[in-house]
């Protein structure tokens, strides 16, 4: 039993590790990372390269398909630059193995020790998840180290050797069970290191280790699949496409493998060397012979997987606003809660589409961001209704003061959402009825703007769900940074202004009408914080209270 749990005890530390890392890096640059990966995806090549360079910062090629599922929906990126992109994060991913594999690990203690230093002494946020990176790389190290330790009695267990000997003449079931683990952990990183120290000890047979490592490219793929389900059309296009080269060519690799006497020495010395090495090549591989060809396949994907036709009209919607519960107070908060956060999900879709409008003007898609306005009215006068009849049970309660401030945090999103269908929609329609075009410069500024408010509405969206002041309190910060983003972006645009540019001078009213109209969404989701850090003491009437 002991021996069972050191193992697994091993294998959950370098799992928690990989992710440590990843996180330090996404609250740390996440906001840089994302403006550069979308404005350095100019061709294939390019794409391709800022996808490997960006997994192997974040340690998962899973991140890098998050990042870009959420512009493409957003139209910042085309669907053939998004393919490119998670084909050099699938290889940044195999990077990441071979390096994290190496002799390294005597920098570990280093490592550790200036990561708990810099954490704890920095009072500032970049440098504190700077300190979490250096952190989540030693325990990977030690990970590393406990599994060789705690799986060495395995070489000399029988019922061990038996249970991997099956693997090594059974490679479908090895591959099978490897991408189940590789989606069960989400990290495909994590499952090829584990495998590659297994091997290297003697454990896994090299023909099992070959093809659990197979088995990971092909879960890796199954974890993006999962997490964009319900996403658009464009984003699973290009996940599905990303499994089919993936996933298909594993799946051709593991059945070369299967045949007798299949050449693998020249993978490697040792087994451990061998799966890494196969893990590299596979993966380099499949980005050098389908890069070429990603426009062909996207093409394909286009006609298996077409767009849905969209229906201007509001859907049907079940409210979370329970009568009954107004007889429990504290229920009909949750009830009206629940609803809110559905409501800033509608005003989050409409946010998103509505920067599109400005690349490409669609009418249905106008229609559809007008109709989700009529359904944002509709839900807000209900949820002020339902909130009006709640009544607290003595003075002492705070219920009545929490629907309060609900109410005004449904008033605020309806705020934003008039902003987007009144303003931000027309805008766009003039343009496109004018036959506008905003300058380069100005274009990637409103870009970079509308995706910098976007993560904000998500973390209010976040702030609204879970009431953390600590989300909170990032929230405001935000919104000071949002204003001063404001300001110098408008100040660029009258310098360009001063130098006499056609694009610049025939958008210039547009431009800055957009660009105070994001910056008013962005108050209007700053809002939801406030009251969060009102009942945790962390406001002092128009600042947060410090320490």
């Amino acid at each position: 039993m002991m021996f069972v749990l050191n193992v697994a005890s091993a294998a959950a530390l370098l799992v928690w590790s990989v992710r440590l890392v990843r996180t330090g890096f996404e609250r740390a640059f996440g906001a840089q990372m994302r403006v550069w990966l979308r404005h350095s995806t100019s061709n294939r090549l390019r794409a391709a390269l800022c996808g490997a360079v960006t997994a192997i910062l974040l340690q998962s090629s899973t991140a890098v398909a998050v990042l870009m599922a959420g512009f493409v929906s957003a139209g910042s990126i085309g669907g053939v630059s998004a393919l490119a992109m998670l084909l050099g994060a699938d290889l940044g991913s195999a990077i990441v193995a071979l390096v994290l594999n190496s002799g390294l690990s005597a920098i570990a203690p280093v490592l550790m020790l200036s990561g708990v230093l810099i954490f704890l002494r920095s009072g500032r946020r970049a440098p504190r998840q700077v300190g979490r990176v250096l952190i989540g790389l030693a325990l990977i190290f030690v990970s590393l180290d406990l599994i060789r330790a705690a799986s060495a009695p395995l070489v000399d267990s029988p019922g061990a050797r038996a249970v991997m000997a099956y693997f090594g003449n059974d490679l479908l079931t090895a591959f099978a069970v490897s991408a189940v683990f590789a989606w069960l952990v989400h990290s495909s990183v994590a499952a090829v290191l584990l495998y590659a120290t297994m091997a290297a000890q003697g454990i896994l047979p090299l023909e099992a280790a070959l093809a659990m490592v197979l088995g990971a490219n092909f879960g890796g793929c199954i974890i993006a699949l999962l997490l964009t389900w319900n996403a658009d059309p464009t984003v699973r296009r290009v996940v599905w496409s990303n499994l089919g080269l993936r996933g298909g060519g594993a799946l051709l690799v593991l059945y070369a493998l299967s045949v007798p006497d299949a050449p693998t020495g020249w993978l490697g010395d040792t087994a451990g060397s061998a799966a890494l090495h196969l893990h590299l090549g596979f993966n380099a591989l499949i980005l050098v012979l389908c890069l070429p060809l990603v426009g062909i396949i996207h093409r394909l994907a286009q006609a298996l997987l077409p767009d849905t036709p969209s229906d201007p009209t509001s859907p049907q919607h079940q409210s979370a606003l329970d009568p009954e519960a107004l007889a429990q107070p504290k229920r009909a908060l949750s009830c009206a809660t629940r609803e809110l956060v559905h409501l800033g999900g509608l005003v989050e879709g409409m946010f998103r589409q509505s920067m599109t409008l400005f690349g490409q003007y669609d009418e249905t898609a106008a229609a559809r961001i007008a109709a989700s306005n009529a359904q944002v009215e509709r839900i807000s006068l209900d949820l002020r209704v339902y909130l009006a009849a709640i009544r607290a049970e003595d003075d002492r309660d705070r219920i009545v003061a929490r629907a309060f401030d609900l109410v005004g945090t449904g008033v605020s999103l309806e705020a934003a959402a008039d902003v987007i269908a009144q303003a931000m929609v027309p805008l766009a329609a003039q343009k496109s009825m004018e036959k506008l075009r905003f300058s380069d410069e100005g274009r990637e500024e409103l870009t970079a703007f509308h995706d910098t408010v976007l993560r904000n509405v998500q973390l209010a969206i976040a702030v609204l769900m879970n009431g953390d002041p600590a989300l909170a309190e990032a929230l405001v910060e935000q919104k000071d940074k949002v204003r001063d983003m404001a300001s110098t972006l408008e100040a660029r645009h009258l310098v360009r202004l001063q130098q006499g540019g056609e694009d610049t001078l025939r958008t210039s009213g547009i431009h800055l009408d957009l660009l105070r109209a994001i910056k008013t969404v962005n108050g209007s989701f700053a809002m939801i914080a406030y009251p969060v850090l009102n009942e945790n003491g962390k406001l002092l009437k128009s600042r947060l209270a410090s320490g």
